[in-house]
């Protein structure tokens, strides 16, 4: 009896499946990033859109290449403003990442050397805070750090404070540090949680067996390998945090300058499409770039 013949067909819902992370990338990402592209190369103008339209009306790439104007992404470079702004929001997103870090891992491995019961508990407790609106979340925080506020208050009433004396922290870099480690906090949490969850247990009765100190298997042990966690939480929190415009803008003074502040300004105070697009692409560039180069070294390792 012959043997039935298989033949290797290409099965079309195989490739869809393959396929639609692919069409989602280039309708919500490559294609927004190009139309910003392109309004970064154009003029400023008084019409609706506030822009000259760039790459229309020419066939030939000698006409696309005439139509290249990086007026935009020159201004930035010499104009101190942009450039600050920059610089400042790498520095509050380094230092916001480094606390969410400090405060969220000593929760992060509580919560997985808790009893197997009452893990699910602490978890819902750190995704609590995502069951309210995030701009509720931020302006309960003015309600809170503001002079007349309820730290004042709260503080009067321990004696801590004298009653003529209110809290100074509304409208400074503090405020917005508080509000972006409170925000922040779950999306360095569970990143953390999920890596340290996995750890084998008996990895750490092995090196107390041995005589390891728990402070020197925590450094030897546990931290290496929740590097993976620890990476995964700090570009989680570390990308959204330089790109910030409402914790800024809530609960920060006028001396906070950060580039998403900076970029909302453009783009609706000034008006400024084409410059505000400049500053779109190279904040894209800052963060894209290091995060690449950074991927295709630990693939090479």
């Amino acid at each position: 009896m012959a043997e039935p013949v298989t033949t290797n067909k290409p099965d079309p819902a195989r490739w869809l499946v393959v396929l639609i992370p692919y069409l989602w990338m280039v309708l919500f990402f490559v294609a927004p990033f190009l139309i910003i592209v392109k309004i970064s190369l154009s003029d400023t103008a008084i019409a609706m859109p506030p822009y000259t339209p760039v790459f229309e009306g020419f066939a030939t790439i000698r006409d696309y290449l005439s139509q290249l104007d990086f007026e935009n992404y020159f201004f930035l470079l010499e104009d101190p403003l942009y450039m600050n702004a920059y610089l400042s929001s790498l520095r509050i997103a380094s230092i916001s990442t480094l606390l969410l870090l400090l405060i969220g891992y000593p929760m992060a491995l509580a919560m997985a050397r808790a009893s197997v019961t009452i893990r699910p508990t602490l978890l819902m407790l750190v995704i609590l805070p995502f069951w309210t609106s995030f701009l509720i979340r931020v302006y309960a925080w003015i309600g809170i750090l503001k002079p007349e506020g309820l730290l004042t208050i709260v503080l009067h009433w321990l004696g801590l404070m004298d009653p003529n004396d209110q809290v100074q922290i509304f409208r400074t870099e503090t405020a917005v540090f508080i509000g972006i480690v409170y925000s922040y906090l779950p999306f360095m949490v569970l990143p953390l949680y999920s890596a340290l969850e996995k750890l084998d247990g008996t990895l750490l009765e092995a090196a107390s067996d041995l005589g390891c100190p728990p402070w020197k298997a925590f450094w030897k042990i546990t931290f290496p390998l929740s590097i993976p966690g620890v990476i995964a939480g700090s570009m989680i929190c570390f990308i959204p945090i330089t790109g910030e415009f409402v914790i800024p803008d809530l609960l920060g003074g006028a001396e906070t300058l950060m580039i998403g502040k900076t970029l909302w300004t453009e783009f609706f105070g000034n008006r400024d499409w084409p410059l505000a697009s400049a500053v779109a692409v190279l904040l894209l560039l800052m963060l894209v770039v290091p995060i690449a180069i950074f991927q295709n070294q630990q693939q090479k390792a």
